[in-house]
């Protein structure tokens, strides 16, 4: 009895170290991307029917994404597309559109789009907070998209949570803009970050009436 209890406990300690190792050897085979979106909930992504927020205080968003509905609203207009099908019209508005998902879903655009490189993360100080971080370079393309060329240096913390980024147009080495990822919220488990400071002045870009519907 005592043998069988003893080589019992070996096979389970035995598969209990087998399923960690399986679980680490996981964990590596995913990209910064991937680690970075799933810190910030992209697993949910799949149950998401409709996502809302408005951008600056002045553009308010419906989205659908399984079906590729679109509506903006302003102060002084409300345009309705589909992004499988756009007139003139709607690529106007579609170029806004890009611009404040952007924003709101970044950590989900490193693992989206096409034509784009990452750097290898680094260690560095963060331009605003100026405290140790990773750091990697998204960089696009020059052809297609709205913005080609463009670069962002992306800072985030060791679990894998955007706080600061640079924009850097054309991949300029100098900054065209430097600011702040805070104020994270969960919806419906998106994490998103609701505020974006700079480092000077009031200036604050904040995303706001934000609404996360899961089917």
């Amino acid at each position: 009895m005592k043998n069988f209890i003893y080589f019992t406990f070996i096979a389970l300690l035995f598969i209990g170290c087998k399923q960690k190792a399986e679980t680490k050897i996981v964990e590596s085979e995913l990209s910064i991307a991937e680690k970075i979106a799933n810190a910030h909930g992209f697993e949910n992504w799949k149950k998401v029917t409709e996502i809302t927020f408005t951008f600056a205080g002045n553009r308010n968003w419906v989205w659908n994404p399984k079906t590729n509905d679109v509506k903006l609203t302003t102060s002084k207009d409300t345009i309705s597309y589909n992004r499988n099908s756009m007139d003139s019209i709607a690529m106007k508005a579609d170029r806004g559109f890009i611009n404040d998902k952007f924003w709101l879903l970044i950590p989900f655009q490193l693992v989206w789009d096409e034509g784009t490189t990452i750097s290898e993360p680094i260690k560095v100080k963060t331009p605003i907070g100026n405290v140790e971080m990773n750091k990697i370079t998204l960089t696009y393309s020059n052809e297609g998209g709205y913005t080609p060329g463009d670069a962002y240096d992306i800072f985030y913390g060791d679990d894998y949570i955007i706080k600061e980024w640079v924009f850097r147009r054309g991949n300029k080495p100098e900054a065209g803009l430097i600011n702040t990822f805070e104020n994270y919220q969960d919806f419906n488990g998106l994490k998103i970050a609701l505020d974006h400071k700079k480092a000077e002045g009031d200036w604050n870009l904040k995303l706001s009436d934000v609404k996360v519907i899961l089917e």
